[in-house]
């Protein structure tokens, strides 16, 4: 009695067991980010969305896959630039699953299928551009990827979301040869820099020497100019002074004259009129008895003869010349500083010209580098 007992207690545990387990196997939860693929006896048969589903017990089996955005690490791969220069690059791809089906099918394991053909697609792209272009143009790099992997992944059920290339670099020797390359071009815009502005301050510097040139003649001009009126004038007057002293010889000689008849022997005596002018006026002369009222003696007109003799024709003559020969200077002056002004703005715009087309020759130059 005891020991059948005891069978049906072991009977009904692993009845228990049995069915405790059974149950296990027949439910499966499936996770909201996931899908889940079910073979029955090694036959596919649906995809189990998220939630809770009853299946088969012990005969059946489910593969579970991510629906998110998943990263994938492209490990670093050695290339050959189409200049051949050795490069080594690495990237990231983003994928996405958009048919559990077709992931499940297609491919054995889709992960990895998709890292190969990264690596593959990495090393072609950059074998076919120049060193350069691998090093700056790294969107397009990112786009050619994305291109590459479109097509066989959508047969996988996959979508490639976005590639990015996250380093790009040359060899030892290539590094080296490109920051020598690049301090070269650093020494040789700073001495175009330099060179271009000892220039600039050589041509302003000449521009000043000449505007002060300029200046110191104009000035040394005008005094020429007023020293020639003053010599003009200090000639008049020296010439009226002589007028003067030519009127007063002529009452002198007009007195000897008269001391000469004086002293003959005739008691009677004939005087023309210029001769009582004479010694009237010699008288006032010498007895100064109106010197306060009288102004001094007028100047009088010379005769034709004696303007000949001292040259008043000539004197005049000069002084208008030499206004006529100011006025001149003046005018040309004044037109000579507007043509250096205009001289010196066209200089200005033709340097300022020349030295944009040399900076926009050193930006070309500089943006092709090793080229």
């Amino acid at each position: 009695a005891a020991l059948s007992q005891s069978l049906v207690f072991g009977v009904g545990v692993l009845a228990v067991l049995l069915a405790l387990v059974t149950v296990a196997s027949a439910v499966e939860v499936v996770d909201a980010y996931d899908k889940e693929a079910l073979t029955v006896f090694g036959e596919y048969r649906r995809l189990l969305e998220p939630g809770v589903h009853l299946i088969p017990p012990f005969v059946s089996r489910t593969y579970a896959f991510d629906m998110r955005t998943q990263t994938l690490d492209v490990p670093q791969q050695e290339a050959i630039t189409r200049d051949n220069s050795p490069v080594t690059a690495d990237a990231v791809v983003y994928i996405k699953v958009m048919d559990a089906k077709k992931a499940f099918l297609e491919v054995d394991d889709y992960k990895n299928a998709t890292s190969n053909l990264a690596q593959t697609t990495l090393r072609a792209v950059l074998g076919d551009m120049e060193l350069d272009d691998t090093l700056s143009r790294r969107d397009q790099i990112n786009d050619r990827i994305n291109e590459e992997l479109d097509e066989p992944t959508d047969e996988w059920g996959i979508r490639v979301e976005a590639v990015e290339v996250r380093e790009v670099s040359p060899s030892q020797e290539v590094q080296r040869a490109m920051e020598q390359q690049t301090g070269a071009e650093r020494r040789r815009r700073a001495m175009i820099l330099e060179a271009q502005g000892e220039r600039r301050s050589a041509v302003e510097q000449a521009e000043g020497d000449k505007q002060a040139n300029i200046i110191r003649a104009q000035g040394e001009k005008q005094s020429q100019i007023l020293e020639a009126q003053g010599d003009a004038i200090s000639t008049v007057l020296r010439a009226r002074s002589a007028e003067s002293m030519g009127e007063r010889a002529i009452i002198e000689r007009g007195m000897e004259t008269l001391e000469e008849i004086g002293k003959g022997e005739s008691t009677t005596f004939v005087l023309p009129q210029e001769l009582t002018s004479l010694v009237g006026r010699y008288g006032k002369a010498l007895s100064g008895s109106d010197v306060q009222q009288m102004e001094g003696l007028e100047g009088k007109e010379f005769d034709e003869e004696t303007e000949k003799l001292l040259g008043l024709e000539d004197i005049e003559s000069a002084l208008e010349q030499l206004d006529t020969v100011a006025d001149s200077d003046l005018r040309t002056d004044e037109t000579r500083d507007a043509d250096t002004a205009r001289d010196v703005d066209l200089a200005r715009q033709e340097e300022e010209t020349r030295e944009a087309d040399r900076d926009i020759e050193l930006e070309s130059e500089s943006e092709s580098p090793g080229r």
